[in-house]
C-alpha cells in the first residue's frame, strides 16, 4: 500500500472511530437523559394499584314502588356494564375505529405515536395524538386534556404501566365504561340508552358503528345535531372493520344502507318532580353530594306511578277548571296534592306545585297555610276525648270576646254563612262546619288541652294558644294534615310518613331500610266516633262534592279569611289524601271558592283513578262502640215517632239513655248502606 493511500485509511479509521464513539456517547446521554426524564416523569405519575377495584362515578337510580325507573342523580351519566355482556361486535367497532393494534401492542404504539410526531411537526402544531386505547384510559382516569408533548410522554409511560398490570379484558372494560360520547353520557351503556332508549346489550353493528364514531368528536359527530357527519363518522369505522376482516364488505354496505333510529334527544317528562327533589335533599343532607352523585346507588320509594299520574292529572284539571271559573288576572294559581298508606305511611303521590320548572318549592311539604276549618276535626276528637259526644247540644249565637288587637278591642267570630242555628248537636256542627260552636267547644275542653291534642296526632308546626285555634288560624302543611287524618283512618294508631322503602349501593350493600313507624296515640273508639261522624260531612255537609265516590269515604273541608286557602282531606280505611289550593301570595281565590268547591272535586278526581279496582272498604269499628238511633236535631234517642232518625256513635256504658244499643254487626251493615235507612 502506498504511503499517501495508508495515510487515507488511517484518518478515515480515526474518523469511524470517532463517530462510533460519538454515537455510543449520544446514545448513552439519551437514555441516560431519558433515564432521569422517566424517573422524574415517574415519580409524578399516580399509582395505578387501585385501577383493580376502580370505582368509577355512577348515577344513583331512583325506583316507584313497582321498581320502574322513574329518576336518576349524577354528575356524569354513567351505567356500568360488564365486558361480558358487550355484543362482540361493539368491541370490534371500537378497537377498529381508535386502536387497531390494541390486541397487540404494549400499551402505546410506536407506529402510531412516529406517525403522529411527523403530522405534527409538518403542521406546526399538536394536530394528532396516536394515542391507543390504553393511553385514552391514562388520560381520561388519571392526566388533563391539555396538549404537549410532556403530557404525551406520562400518557404513554402510564400506558405501559396499565398494559402490564391489566389484561387487555380489563382495560377494555375500563374504556367502555369510562369514555365520553356525547350529550352527558359516559360509557357505552348510558349512550346506548341516551340515543337509542336500549341497553347497550341489544346493540346491533349500525349503532355500534355510530357509537365507535363519537370518541373522536363527540360534539360534531353527534347524531342528534350533526346527521350527516355522524353518518361520515360511520362509514369510516365500518371501513375500518371491513380492513381488519371483523366484517365482511357486504355487511358493510347493509349497514349503511339501514336506518339510524334515535330516540327523542328531549329530556323525558319527570313524573314526579317534586317527590323525587324530597329525595335528592334527603340523601344529600344525610350522606353527602358524593355519595348521591357517585356512588351508584339504587332508591325504592313507595311512589305509585298511576296514583301520581292520577294526581297530577286532578290537580292541573281542578285548577283550570277554577281558573275557567274566576278569570284570574293575578297569574298560575298553585295547588297541592298528598297521599298517603293510612297503615303504613308510605307516601304514594305528591304534587307540590303546578310547575317544577317554574317554582321548586313543594307546597305539599315546605308551605304553612292556615288550614281553616280542615282542623276542626282535631278539636271535636279531643272533645270525644273529653266526655262529649256527637250527640251533645251547644247553643249556636252570636258570641262577643275582648280583643285587644282589634280597632274596638272586640272579637266577634260568626258562621260562614252569617247565620245562627239555636242548640245544635255536635255531629251537625262538625258536618255543617260552625265556626261558633267550634269556638265554644274548644273553650270547653281548654286550649292547651286541644293544641296537646293535635300535636299528638301530627301537627309538628306552632299553634296558637287563643281560641282562633278553633277557626285554623295556625300556619301548618299538608303532610301534617295528612298525617292527622291518618290516625283518624288508622283507628287511632299514628304513623311515620316516609318516600323511601330501602337505599342499596352498587355492591348490594343496604344502606337503609324503612321499618313501618306505628303508635297508639288516642282512643280507637274515638278516632272511630269522628270519623263516623266525617263520613256524614261528604254524605250531606260541606264535602258532598265527593259523595259521587260511591263507597264510604270521611273527610273535612277547610276555607280561610277571605277564600285565601281551600282545603279538602280526606279518607278511606286504606287512604288518606289532602287538596291545598291557592295563590303563593295569598291573595283570594274568589268569594265562592271554598274548599268544597275549589279542593274537593280534585280530591275526587284523584281518589276515582286512585281507587279504581279496589275493593269497596268499610271503617271498622271497634270493640265498646255502640250505636243508638236519636233524633238528628236534638240527639235525645229515638222513640217510634222520631222522624229522620239516625244512628250515633257512642262509648259503650257512657250514653245515659234508656234506649237499647242494637248489636255491632247490625250497625256495620246499616252504616255499610245496606239498608235503606242507614246512618248519614
Amino acid at each position: 500500500m502506498r504511503r499517501k493511500d495508508k495515510k487515507a485509511h488511517l484518518k478515515h479509521s480515526r474518523m469511524g472511530i470517532v463517530l462510533l464513539i460519538a454515537t455510543l456517547c449520544f446514545l448513552i446521554l439519551t437514555i441516560i437523559v431519558g433515564g432521569i426524564l422517566y424517573y422524574v416523569l415517574h415519580q409524578e405519575l399516580p399509582s395505578i394499584a387501585a385501577l383493580k377495584d376502580y370505582r368509577p362515578s355512577i348515577a344513583t337510580r331512583v325506583y316507584a314502588d313497582n321498581n320502574e325507573l322513574i329518576d336518576e342523580f349524577f354528575m356524569e351519566d354513567r351505567k356500568i356494564i360488564k365486558l361480558s355482556e358487550v355484543p362482540k361486535v361493539v368491541i370490534q367497532a371500537f378497537v377498529a375505529a381508535e386502536d387497531a393494534r390494541f390486541y397487540q401492542h404494549t400499551g402505546f404504539d410506536l407506529v402510531s405515536m412516529t406517525r403522529a410526531f411527523y403530522k405534527n411537526i409538518e403542521a406546526g402544531r399538536i394536530v394528532q395524538g396516536g394515542s391507543t386505547i390504553t393511553q385514552q384510559v391514562a388520560k381520561s382516569l388519571y392526566l388533563s386534556s391539555e396538549r404537549s408533548y410532556v403530557r404525551k410522554i406520562k400518557e404513554a409511560i402510564l400506558a405501559y404501566k396499565i398494559d402490564k398490570y391489566l389484561s387487555k379484558d380489563e382495560i377494555m372494560n375500563l374504556y367502555l365504561n369510562h369514555i365520553y360520547l356525547g350529550h352527558g353520557t359516559y360509557g357505552i351503556e348510558a349512550a346506548s340508552q341516551g340515543y337509542f332508549g336500549k341497553s347497550a346489550r341489544n346493540l346491533n353493528l349500525v349503532e355500534a358503528s355510530l357509537l365507535a364514531g363519537l370518541p373522536k368528536a363527540p360534539s360534531s359527530y353527534s347524531p342528534f345535531l350533526h346527521l350527516d357527519k355522524a353518518r361520515q363518522r360511520q362509514a369510516y369505522v365500518l371501513e375500518r372493520m371491513v380492513e381488519d376482516e371483523y366484517i365482511t364488505a357486504a355487511e358493510k354496505e347493509r349497514a349503511l344502507a339501514a336506518p339510524i333510529i334515535l330516540k327523542s334527544i328531549r329530556p323525558k317528562e319527570k313524573i314526579a318532580p317534586y317527590f323525587v327533589e324530597n329525595i335528592r335533599k334527603y340523601i344529600m343532607e344525610k350522606y353527602g353530594s358524593d355519595v348521591l352523585y357517585k356512588e351508584g346507588l339504587e332508591v325504592f320509594t313507595t311512589l305509585n306511578i298511576e296514583m301520581q299520574k292520577a294526581a297530577r292529572d286532578a290537580v292541573e284539571r281542578g285548577l283550570q277548571e277554577l281558573e275557567e271559573r274566576e278569570k284570574y288576572e293575578k297569574g298560575l294559581v298553585q295547588g297541592a296534592l298528598l297521599c298517603m298508606d293510612v297503615k303504613t305511611g308510605a307516601i304514594t303521590a305528591m304534587v307540590g306545585g303546578r310547575d317544577f320548572k317554574k317554582s321548586e318549592f313543594n307546597r305539599a311539604t315546605q308551605s304553612r297555610r292556615q288550614p281553616g276549618s280542615a282542623f276542626k276535626p282535631f278539636i271535636y276528637t279531643a272533645a270525644f276525648d273529653k266526655g262529649m259526644t256527637p250527640s251533645t247540644r251547644i247553643l249556636d249565637a252570636p258570641i262577643v270576646y275582648e280583643d285587644r288587637a282589634s280597632p274596638d278591642g272586640l272579637w266577634k267570630p260568626r258562621n260562614f254563612d252569617g247565620k245562627f242555628n239555636g242548640p245544635t248537636t255536635l255531629r251537625s256542627a262538625l258536618v255543617q262546619s260552625r265556626n261558633i260552636i267550634t269556638i265554644k267547644v274548644l273553650q270547653e275542653i281548654g286550649v292547651d288541652y286541644a293544641a296537646a291534642y293535635a300535636t299528638n296526632m301530627g301537627i309538628t308546626s306552632p299553634l296558637s294558644r287563643t281560641l282562633s285555634l278553633a277557626l285554623g288560624t295556625s300556619g301548618v302543611t299538608l303532610q301534617e294534615m295528612v298525617r292527622g287524618y291518618g290516625v283518624l283512618a288508622n283507628q287511632g294508631k299514628r304513623v311515620v310518613p316516609f318516600f323511601i322503602r330501602k337505599i342499596v349501593d352498587r355492591t348490594g350493600h343496604i344502606f337503609e331500610e324503612a321499618q313501618v313507624k306505628s303508635e297508639d296515640v288516642i282512643d280507637s273508639r274515638i278516632a272511630f266516633m269522628t270519623s263516623y261522624v266525617m263520613q256524614d260531612v261528604v254524605e250531606s255537609g260541606t264535602g258532598r262534592r265527593v259523595k259521587s265516590i260511591g263507597r264510604p269515604v270521611a273527610g273535612k273541608t277547610g276555607t280561610t279569611d277571605d277564600t285565601r286557602d281551600a282545603w279538602f282531606i280526606g279518607f278511606t280505611p286504606s287512604l288518606v289524601a289532602g287538596v291545598w289550593v291557592g295563590f303563593d301570595q295569598e291573595s283570594s281565590l274568589g268569594r265562592e271558592e271554598v274548599g268544597g268547591r275549589a279542593a274537593a272535586p280534585i280530591w275526587l278526581y284523584f281518589m276515582e283513578k286512585a281507587l279504581q279496582g279496589r275493593a269497596r272498604e268499610v271503617f271498622p269499628v271497634p270493640d265498646g262502640i255502640v250505636f243508638i238511633k236519636v233524633d238528628p236535631h236534638t240527639g235525645i234517642p229515638a222513640t217510634r215517632s222520631t222522624q229522620d232518625a239516625i244512628f250515633e256513635s257512642f262509648l259503650e256504658g257512657t250514653t245515659g239513655t234508656r234506649a237499647v244499643p242494637i248489636e255491632i254487626k247490625e250497625a256495620q251493615e246499616e252504616t255499610n248502606g245496606r239498608d235503606k235507612d242507614s246512618p248519614r
